[in-house]
């Protein structure tokens, strides 16, 4: 059974009925899917969803957007960087960017502004995301996408135990995060790819069976 949460109702206030409905949801469910999208609605409540996810033990999957938002919520509450976003939705740097704009693709022009189509992800050995898809080291996997992790504050997160298991052949862009085991988390992945686009029925891409 899939339970659908609006994002938007965990944003509400503290106490407010809809946000307290919400809440029951997340904790009715097994797992968490926050899935990709564009557009700042309901952001802070796919935030709101992978930090609760992290906190409480629930297994968590996030894909593109939300990968990127489980990263946002890392740096908030783990790394204290309070405020911090994507330069997708402050194009005007009024706050702390973990997420930015692809430096090799124009800022000017919303053609031919995406990483697009299969892409190869090479994957950490012995990783939650290797073992997933049989011990490999190597995947390809379809993207669509114009923001990336920025590698100023990589480091930091995997100090803290929020791990890039998948990066792309350059080793540069960042492609798959994990919990680390110090956070004592069943399942938490993110992928930056869409892995969906290679489901059929009857058979779930590795990432949702893990899940």
């Amino acid at each position: 059974k899939v339970v659908w949460v609006d994002s938007s109702e965990l944003e509400r206030q503290p106490g407010h009925p809809l946000l307290e409905a919400a809440i029951l949801k997340l904790k009715s469910c097994d797992g968490i899917l926050v899935p990709g999208g564009f557009g700042d609605r309901g952001v802070d409540g796919k935030i709101f969803a992978a930090n609760w996810a992290r906190d409480n033990k629930k297994p968590f999957l996030g894909v593109c957007l939300g990968m990127q938002m489980a990263v946002v919520g890392f740096c908030r509450n783990i790394l204290g960087l309070h405020g911090c976003t994507s330069e997708e939705f402050d194009p005007e740097s009024r706050h702390t960017h973990v997420l930015r704009y692809m430096p090799e693709i124009s800022k000017e022009y919303m053609g031919a502004t995406m990483v697009l189509g299969a892409r190869n992800i090479v994957l950490r050995p012995n990783s939650v995301c290797s073992k997933l898809y049989g011990g490999l080291t190597e995947i390809v996997e379809r993207q669509r996408h114009r923001y990336e992790v920025n590698e100023t504050y990589i480091q930091q997160m995997e100090d803290a135990g929020l791990h890039f298991v998948g990066r792309d052949l350059t080793g540069e862009r960042m492609e798959v995060i994990e919990l680390g085991p110090e956070h004592g988390h069943p399942f938490f992945l993110g992928l930056q790819c869409h892995p969906e686009f290679k489901s059929r029925p009857g058979y779930p891409a590795p990432p949702f069976l893990g899940l």
